[in-house]
């Protein structure tokens, strides 16, 4: 026989079964190799009692998927099955139901069945072994009753949510103070295992409280009903999934309709409700039951047995009401549940616009605070301006008093010359009077130039007088023809001492400018003086100072003293304004600079240059006071 061929029918045979042995053995090899390299990826399955489309539901398994997210260890897919119970009751869909779930899972291995409601809790106890046999349980969404521990299998733990009947009256007690009547909406008030005994709890919370049960009537005679509810009263709801008459509906959509026709407050249950009917009250929060049924459920993935944790209270219940409802029946927030979350507020201005509100307020402080910045200064410098005043008057004063110290020899002459004449004249009529026919003629001749030799002494003191008077710093309207002249005149005396021809050239028209007279006056004395100084030592021909006054550009009032004197070193012409420079032997170097200071303190300016014909040219130009 020849082993290598296989020619005959047998030995065909014996080939093909060879081979699918050996695909066998690779097959199982393979997946023994990836069994020992990588874990197999676990599984949960959410059955719930009612269709995951409604928001309630669908809130329930979102809360279990992140709960599995989390955990992060190992991979982990999340199944899911409605069980539509209520909507489809009877043991011919049941039968049907434990096939198609049987069938579904016959190659998908289920670690951990998470059990969402009381239907679907009853459901496993009756058929669990059928389908599931070996797969742990953990009951959520269910009531801490005895009757539903009863439905708890072996192997299980569970995570409890309600709602009391007491919480929902001191939530409609909250909302209706006064209340003395409650209406009861809905299929759950039919069912033990979601309410327990209501009517004694109802009873002991408040003996006289009046009830009316519409749990067992059609959505068209409860909206009749709650349409015309005497006041004190409020409604009580739980979930709705059909008419009455063969119309189903989600329970959110049944309690909308409630709402559309209801004359008082309406207390609800679920958070997914809030918003849409209702004034609120403790609500089941559904996304914290299927959060805190995951959690649970990745903690039997990871190894703890199910009978090692104790079944437990959720924090899935929470206070929470409408601030527009609350607002509709007057509800006072106080009287509102410790702890209470109050939804839909509408935000106050400050709680808007927050952080708009802050910038501009601090803007606007700070904008305060600048102005009040800028105002202290201002006040300061208009202090310090007050006092620079004052200062500079008290010095004018000293320049004045020092002028005039200079000038004491020749106003000592000028009052000698018509004291003098006074006495002579004095004299000379005591001689006539004492003859024995005096000449009366000739006395009242010596009279008259005795009282105008007195004028004439009496106008030299005036003149000193006025220019040693020292008066408080006033800036008021004067004519500058005016205020030149009366230097002019009163140097007039100095300027005879010394040979000095002083000439004046007015405008033809009055220069009104708005100034100090007296700062003024010293200013304008000092560049005078400083002529006379200037022209003293020359020829008799030369010595002259002329003063004119003009306008310069239309709105400036010009000031020209101009000498016939030796001119200014140009190296020096900036110099001469310096407070102590000075080119006399005799000088203090002041009276330039005390004149720089007043014409600038009126808004001025001065400045010197020389005169084409030789000699130096002080200008002095001030603003003209306004019109009136």
């Amino acid at each position: 026989m020849q082993w290598g061929r296989a020619d005959g029918p047998v030995e065909r045979m014996i080939t093909g079964l060879v081979r699918i042995l050996i695909v066998c053995l690779l097959a199982s090899l393979s997946r023994e190799c990836i069994a020992a390299d990588g874990k197999r990826q676990r599984s949960i399955l959410v059955l719930e009692d009612a269709d995951f489309r409604s928001p309630f539901y669908s809130e329930i398994f979102a809360g279990i998927r992140t709960a599995a997210k989390q955990s992060g260890r190992s991979p982990t897919v999340t199944y899911g099955e409605s069980l539509d119970l209520a909507r489809f009751p009877g043991p011919d869909y049941e039968e049907s139901l434990v096939g198609h779930l049987r069938t579904k899972y016959a190659q998908r291995p289920i670690d951990v069945i998470v059990s969402i409601g009381v239907a679907s809790a009853k459901f496993l106890q009756r058929r669990k072994q059928e389908i599931w046999p070996g797969a742990p349980v953990v009951y959520g969404f269910v009531p801490d009753l005895p009757e539903t521990r009863a439905l708890f299998l072996p192997d299980t733990t569970a995570v409890f949510a309600r709602i009391r009947p007491a919480q929902l009256l001191m939530a409609a007690r909250a909302v209706v103070p006064d209340l003395n009547r409650v209406v009861l909406v809905g299929e759950a008030w039919k069912n033990p295992l979601t309410y327990g005994q209501w009517k004694q709890d109802f009873a002991a919370a408040m003996p006289d409280l009046e009830v009316t049960d519409l749990s067992g009537a059609t959505l068209r005679e409860v909206r009749d009903h709650v349409g015309s509810l005497p006041a004190r009263s409020a409604i009580l709801t739980s979930a709705m999934y059909s008419d009455g008459e063969g119309t189903y509906y989600s329970p959110a959509s049944a309690l909308a309709r409630v709402a559309e026709k209801a004359n008082r407050p309406i207390i609800i249950t679920s958070d997914t409700f809030i918003g849409r009917s209702g004034v609120g009250g403790f609500l089941l929060l559904p996304e914290m039951i299927g959060r805190e049924a995951g959690e649970v459920a990745m903690r039997i993935l990871d190894g703890e047995a199910p009978s090692s944790i104790v079944p437990f209270g959720g924090d899935n219940v929470k206070p929470i009401f409408d601030w527009r409802e609350l607002r509709r029946w007057n509800v006072d927030e106080a009287n509102l549940p410790s702890g209470s979350e109050i939804r839909f507020r509408q935000q106050t201005f400050w709680e808007q616009y927050h952080w708009h509100a802050t910038i501009v307020a601090s803007v606007v402080l700070l904008q305060a605070l600048m102005i009040a910045i800028l105002l202290r200064e201002r006040r300061l410098r208009f202090v310090a301006e007050v006092e620079a005043r004052q200062r500079m008057s008290e010095l004018a004063h000293m320049n004045r008093r020092a002028t005039a110290g200079e000038m004491s020899v020749s106003l000592a002459h000028e009052l000698n010359q018509p004291l003098a004449a006074i006495l002579i004249n004095a004299e000379s009529a005591q001689q006539i009077l004492l003859s024995p026919a005096p000449d009366l003629d000739e006395v009242r001749d010596i009279l008259d130039h005795i009282c105008r030799d007195d004028q004439r002494a009496a106008e030299v003191i005036r003149r000193l007088r006025a220019f040693l008077k020292r008066e408080p710093t006033e800036r008021r309207e004067l004519d500058l023809n005016t205020m030149v002249g009366e230097v002019f005149r009163f140097l007039s005396v100095q300027a005879l001492t010394h040979d000095v021809e002083l000439v004046t050239e007015p405008s033809a028209a009055e220069i009104r400018v708005k100034a100090d007279n007296i700062q003024l006056q010293q200013a304008i004395l000092n560049l005078v003086v400083n002529g006379i100084d200037a022209v003293a030592h020359l020829p008799d021909k030369r010595r002259r100072v002329i003063g004119r006054t003009g306008l310069a550009d239309g709105n400036q009032a010009l000031v020209s003293i101009a000498d016939t004197g030796d001119g200014i070193l140009a190296e020096r012409a900036t110099e001469i304004f310096k407070p102590f420079f000075t080119t006399k032997a005799q000088g203090m170097g002041i009276g330039l600079s005390i004149a720089h200071t007043i014409v600038e303190a009126h808004g001025g300016r001065i400045w010197a240059e020389n005169a084409p014909s030789g000699g130096a040219v002080f200008h002095v130009s001030l603003p003209l006071a306004a019109p009136r």
